[in-house]
């Protein structure tokens, strides 16, 4: 299906193409384009300019760019490329008749995500943002890619600095808004988690009329998020958590799925999730109260939800050499780490966690960092890994007994793991995605070969 005509591209930008065109998709990365797209020649570390060329020798249809130069294929010329793919998030939206959700938080957000996309898909077509496109570029991208005949649309938002948030919710315009929790993440740059959940709470600024707001209620900072979307003349706030308008009443592990019961707005739900821990379990909770707030069929919704796995470094799992890895490299801050530790306590046999550096947490890290003692004393954690300046705040006060091994990089724990391994052992590896865990993983997965 045609995503966008030239008069379309150039009615939304206010741009002028060379010739005529049709694009079935948008790409800003010759890497992964696909024959059909619309290549937008974005300037950030490089100019995108550099790459039209490679674009239409990739089979692009067409390309967006700032200035005309020598090409084989037709151009979109606008003054600016990145206010021209906001110009199409923008259009997109106002097409559409989807209902959107806008999924943001300190974690749990590509999670929350990608089970929305499929509770959503079991009841209509839907587009949801690949990835983590949720910054400056992925949202107005993932918007604009947005077909025209999407019943559900998801998307996911991010933020690092206040204001963000209002300025990439305003192309979305959802008709529910979903903060899954508010964690000391990115401290660096706000201070205080009373700033993060303001920041967070720009979300409910854009929402259509009509639309809800839907608060962690297990937040300390519930109560703030809620005078914040009444700020923002929210009329329908909801809540989810253990109290609320959807509640989690129990979830019972079974293997790498578990099964969950759940009253979500006045229905009551028992259903099969197919990845496991507590964290997950509210996730669910949170999406099929989005489905509900969309007006979509919870039931049919929850059924899919079995079909859910465990994420590339947000808990996906694999086997290694008589090993369990439970793969957390992605991100980290205190209340994800707490999160895994938890669900490696549920682990048979011995519990090894390989903890690398929570990022942006300002003058508070190190006392952070010392505070996963607890989580780990919880967990019945046998042996811990830590890698990382910061981390070493935590090996400090580690009794001996628990200490595996210290490194200040990642690469330096992957000998003294592999020495310390033995059958039946299950392995959390975690770390904010610059403390490099990864390198970790990809050692265990080299065992498993």
């Amino acid at each position: 299906m045609t995503l966008w005509t030239a008069a379309e591209a150039e009615a939304a930008t206010l741009g002028k193409a060379s010739r005529d065109f049709a694009v079935t998709g948008i790409s800003i990365d010759t890497r992964t384009l696909k024959a059909g797209d619309l290549f937008v020649a974005l300037k950030g570390a490089r100019d995108g300019h550099e790459f039209v060329n490679a674009a239409f020798q990739a089979k692009a249809s067409a390309a967006m760019v700032s200035r005309l130069s020598a090409s084989s294929g037709p151009l979109l010329v606008v003054a600016d490329t990145q206010r021209g793919l906001e110009d199409l998030a923008r259009a997109a939206r106002a097409r559409s008749h989807a209902k959107i959700v806008a999924v943001t938080g300190s974690a749990g957000k590509t999670t929350t995500k990608e089970m929305l996309r499929l509770c959503c898909n079991a009841l209509g077509r839907t587009h949801a943002s690949a990835a983590s496109y949720n910054n400056h570029w992925g949202v107005p991208l993932s918007l604009a890619s947005m077909p025209r005949d999407a019943e559900y649309g998801v998307f996911e938002i991010g933020m690092n600095h206040a204001g963000e948030i209002r300025n990439l919710v305003s192309f979305v315009r959802p008709q529910v808004a979903l903060i899954t929790t508010i964690a000391p993440a990115h401290l660096e740059f706000f201070g205080s988690c009373e700033a993060i959940a303001d920041a967070k709470s720009e979300i409910f600024e854009s929402l259509a009329p009509g639309g809800a707001a839907l608060i962690p209620a297990d937040s300390p900072h519930a109560a703030r998020l809620v005078r914040r979307a009444e700020q923002a003349q929210v009329g329908r706030i909801l809540r989810f958590g253990h109290q609320g308008d959807a509640r989690l009443l129990s979830f019972d592990i079974a293997g790498q799925s578990m099964r969950l019961k759940a009253d979500i707005l006045g229905r009551a739900v028992d259903c099969l999730v197919g990845a496991e821990g507590a964290h997950i379990a509210m996730n669910a909770v949170a999406a099929l109260a989005a489905v509900a707030l969309a007006d979509g069929d919870v039931l049919n919704a929850a059924a899919a939800l079995k079909n859910f796995t465990a994420l590339k470094g947000r808990g996906a799992r694999f086997q290694a050499a008589g090993i369990e890895v439970i793969d957390e490299s992605y991100n980290a801050n205190p209340a994800s780490m707490a999160a895994a530790l938890a669900l490696l306590a549920t682990a048979k046999g011995r519990k090894l966690a390989v903890l690398g550096d929570m990022l942006e947490m300002g003058d508070e890290g190190p006392s952070l960092h010392a505070a996963l003692a607890d989580p780990i004393e919880a967990a019945h954690t046998d042996l811990v890994f830590a890698s990382g300046r910061q981390m070493k705040a935590l090996w400090d006060v580690l009794p001996p007994k628990r200490r595996g091994g210290y490194a200040e990089n990642s690469a330096g724990l992957v000998e003294p793991l592999a020495a310390s391994l033995k059958p039946g052992d299950t392995v959390l590896v975690k770390g904010s995605l610059g403390s490099r865990m990864a390198v970790i993983v990809e050692a265990l997965k080299g065992k498993a070969g």
